[in-house]
């Protein structure tokens, strides 16, 4: 299938290259030229606008940094949309504005997709990410073959809009999970805990979780490499405080967790992976979760 990528940072990259592994042909376009002549080495094809994937793509896909990003790409790829094809954002958004990319779309007979996904980009090279669609029943049926070329567990979750909404449930908890686990650690290694036993006891127990499996090992490696950055997440919760806000929906330790990645972002940290928020933990506790400490 002719099919386009916009977006090809750190999703939209691995994401391109498992499209590309299926067969599909892939016409890509980013901001950053550096981006699109690497994956033309791997065999996609190279565009020198949104627009112009939009017209020779059938299924185009977006995985953009920002809304104000979405806002402004969509806008142009409306200008060159057409009856029949199907347009697929896999950013993180307000359902809201993905509403209205809908519109302007269906405006020139196109349909679309809220697609968010979660994984990370080792669940992307993998082809394990988890998707969460919203759309029209028939539109998900004929995007899924597409879709399955990096998901796993792909679901149709409602009208548009619907996919943001689960996806921000998601991006919420793991805002709340990591700051929990952050502090857990701390108090533990504070009081002669060794993390690899905690990691290794608590990581079966009922108190566990994913982002304890993820972020622990991290910061006992001390790897901050941004997979996830604190910057990102922190643009997610804000993303989820204004649809509270706007639903009357008290987030008590969503507001916590916002406030703790506002204050590492304040500290240089928002380049960091997320997993660099237990810094704000080891400072005051004097405590570093190291190999060090594990031993």
């Amino acid at each position: 299938m002719e099919v386009g990528f916009i977006g090809l940072g750190k999703m939209g990259r691995p994401m391109t290259l498992r499209l590309l592994a299926a067969g599909h042909t892939v016409h890509v376009f980013n901001r950053s030229r550096r981006a699109v002549d690497a994956l033309a080495k791997e065999g996609a094809t190279p565009a020198d606008s949104a627009r112009q994937v939009a017209e020779r793509a059938e299924i185009v896909m977006t995985a953009l940094p920002t809304p104000d990003s979405v806002e402004t790409v969509y806008a142009e790829l409306a200008r060159s949309a057409r009856a029949g094809q199907t347009f697929v954002d896999h950013s993180t958004v307000s359902p809201g504005l993905n509403q209205r990319c809908a519109e302007q779309l269906k405006a020139r007979g196109a349909d679309f997709l809220d697609a968010p996904v979660s994984g990370g980009p080792a669940g992307a090279q993998a082809g394990t990410l988890t998707v969460m669609v919203g759309g029209q029943r028939a539109v998900f049926d004929r995007a899924l073959p597409v879709l399955q070329a990096f998901g796993k567990n792909i679901q149709l979750c409602g009208p548009v809009g619907a996919g943001q909404v689960v996806k921000l449930i998601n991006q919420l908890l793991v805002g709340i999970h990591t700051s929990a686990i952050a502090e857990a650690a701390v108090f533990g290694a504070r009081f002669g805990a060794d993390p690899k036993i905690v990691l290794d006891l608590i990581g079966t127990s009922i108190g566990g979780s994913t982002m304890m499996t993820r972020n622990l090992p991290r910061f006992i490696s001390r790897d901050f490499s941004p997979a996830t950055p604190v910057g990102l997440i922190l643009k997610d919760l804000g993303l989820i405080h204004d649809e509270a806000r706007n639903g009357g929906v008290p987030l008590l330790l969503g507001a916590l967790a916002e406030q703790r990645f506002s204050e590492a972002r304040a500290r240089g940290l928002g380049e960091e992976d997320m997993a660099a928020l237990v810094k704000l933990w080891e400072e005051p506790a004097g405590v570093t979760i190291s190999p060090a400490s594990a031993s």
